[in-house]
């Protein structure tokens, strides 16, 4: 998983028509591209790689960083099995 921050909606769309434009290059046949013009969150879907394009206040928002991060393999996660 890849995450990354724009600073506004051009940039945003100009990373996921980059990323998207590359992926296909290195030979990807489809690469759902989910958000767009406008939108806060732009999700690329490369299969095993998923990149997240946020603006940086969606980003705080939905924190997945700490969803996916370290935080996770606490003692708690030893009882998971």
């Amino acid at each position: 998983m890849i995450i990354a921050t724009g600073l506004a909606d051009r940039q945003i769309e100009a990373m996921a028509s980059h990323l998207a434009e590359k992926l296909r290059e290195a030979g990807l046949k489809r690469v759902p591209v989910e958000g767009g013009s406008g939108a806060d969150w732009v999700l690329l879907d490369a299969g095993d790689i998923i990149v997240h394009l946020f603006k940086p206040e969606a980003r705080s928002l939905y924190n997945l960083e700490k969803m996916w991060g370290s935080d996770l393999d606490g003692p708690e996660a030893s009882l998971l099995p």
